[in-house]
């Protein structure tokens, strides 16, 4: 019998942005539901009050639909196991710690963090390299339910907490390195431990999908599965995303929110390529499609070994999923460009974008860059490199503009080659050099010194534009 469809989930802390290795979670889970038909789970893990905020999470769903990691069941969509924010669900949780309690596997603690403070003071001068652990002091003690106490679960004292992880296979830990560790705190809201482990048994969560930095977390998720007499998901735990230094990825190291890479003009599958990379591998291909991404992806081929961020790499990749027309169709580039070259005050219909784009495509970096590489087609009149102005805008180049323009008013077609082939037969006729007139022909046409070709940029402008600029430069040059 093949196995169900996996039921994966993606748990962000609206504290601030999405941070570009939750991104690459989210991307890993999204994956293999999407590869083995399964379901998608957004929930929104809000119970730390003091961090998070609806503007992050909003900042958060932005984010995910940017990338194009839409959600089976969450926020905004909802699903047959809502609520999926952690805040709405308090009265779930308490009748799972009161369910603990009453069968003896978790107790209310009345130690203060005085208490506790003394008590690892008075370890530290004993041994300074001792670990701290709760003694259980109020382990069997009856504690008042309306007294202010913190909710422990009892952690077994003899033998061991272990399961099978998709990526570092067995892990196994000693119970007896462990403490009756907090599942409730004072003010009566859940731990992390403790909500995830509810929540992802109640959503159904058949793989967990996360950062190594949790390992460290499941042995306790594990004990609590137990001790609710539930079967635990599978795990699968993610080499983490350095910095250059080896450093845990920050931002003191640069960008690494999801809206950074947005801001500066990077594509979604630029973004989504990369993690995908990071981490994971399928052999010597190194730029995917959506559709490559999701058809190639397993588990085993996710290494052990930790990552550094290279940013250059990043913009590497980003670039290839541009010019690349089979990975970022037209209609794609021109609908994520398009809102750039407004925030620049450039107005361009769809058309006019796609008829400069494959002059633009193999030189442009990111939205943002392109934006510049399209500016003189749509900015009237362009701006004008002074210096270059200074040097072929002189009252020599006059004449020859004007010749031009001549040349070129109520040509047909106005396409490419008759554009080039009109001006070749001018030079054979007067005797003139391409050279005296391509570059102030140019700097009249784009403000630039640098362009694509300048026929291919003509017809782009088209005929009226076109003039339009060799009147602007004439006038210019003849008063230089």
């Amino acid at each position: 019998m093949s196995a169900p469809p996996p039921r994966v989930r993606f748990a962000p802390s609206p504290s601030g942005y999405l941070h570009i290795g939750g991104a690459r979670t989210a991307l890993f889970n999204w994956l293999w539901a999407r590869k083995l038909g399964g379901q998608f789970v957004l929930r929104v893990e809000d119970t730390d009050q003091d961090r998070s905020s609806l503007e992050s999470v909003q900042a958060i769903l932005d984010a995910m639909r940017w990338l194009g990691l839409d959600w089976d069941e969450g926020p905004e969509v909802g699903g047959p196991h809502a609520p999926y924010f952690q805040s709405d669900r308090k009265a779930i949780y308490r009748s799972h710690v009161e369910q603990l309690i009453a069968a003896g596997k978790a107790y209310r603690c009345s130690c203060t963090k005085e208490e506790l403070d003394l008590q690892r003071e008075a370890l530290k001068a004993q041994d300074p390299k001792a670990q701290f652990r709760y003694p259980g002091t109020c382990r069997g003690r009856e504690v008042d339910p309306s007294a202010p106490h913190v909710v422990r679960f009892i952690v077994p004292e003899e033998g061991s907490t272990a399961w099978d992880d998709r990526v570092f296979g067995r892990i196994e830990t000693p119970n007896k390195e462990q403490q009756d560790f907090v599942i409730m705190r004072r003010d009566g809201l859940p731990l992390y431990n403790f909500a995830a482990v509810v929540d992802d048994h109640l959503m159904q969560i058949s793989l967990v999908v996360r950062g190594r930095d949790h390992i460290g977390n499941t042995p306790h998720q594990v004990m609590l599965y137990d001790a609710f007499g539930w079967e635990p998901p599978e795990f699968a735990h993610l080499p983490m995303m350095l910095s250059p230094k080896g450093e845990k990825l920050s931002k003191r190291h640069g960008d690494i929110a999801v809206q950074d890479y947005r801001a500066r003009g990077y594509s979604p599958m630029g973004v989504l390529n990369y993690l995908a990379r990071f981490g994971w591998s399928f052999g010597d291909q190194e730029i995917f499609s959506r559709e490559e991404l999701t058809f190639a992806f397993d588990f085993s081929r996710v290494n052990r070994s930790d990552g550094k961020f290279d940013d250059k790499k990043f913009a590497d990749v980003n670039f290839a999923q541009l010019m690349s027309p089979k990975l970022t169709p037209d209609a794609d580039y021109i609908a994520q460009v398009k809102p750039v070259l407004e925030a620049e005050g450039l107005t361009a219909t769809d058309a006019q974008i796609g008829a400069a784009l494959p002059l633009i495509r193999e030189r442009a970096r990111d939205f943002k860059d392109a934006a510049k590489h399209l500016d003189f087609y749509f900015r009237e009149p362009p701006i004008m490199d002074e210096k270059a102005a200074s040097k072929f805008l002189v009252p020599q180049a006059a004449e020859h503009l004007s010749a031009l323009r001549a040349l070129y008013a109520g040509f047909t077609p106005w396409e490419a080659e008759a554009l080039e082939a009109r001006l070749k037969a001018w030079l054979e006729e007067t005797g003139h050099s391409m050279k005296e007139v391509a570059q102030p022909l140019r700097v009249a046409l784009t403000g630039r010194t640098a362009s694509p070709g300048l026929f291919e940029v003509m017809v782009v402008l088209g005929e009226q534009r076109s003039l339009a600029r060799l009147d602007a430069a004439i006038r210019r040059a003849q008063v230089t």
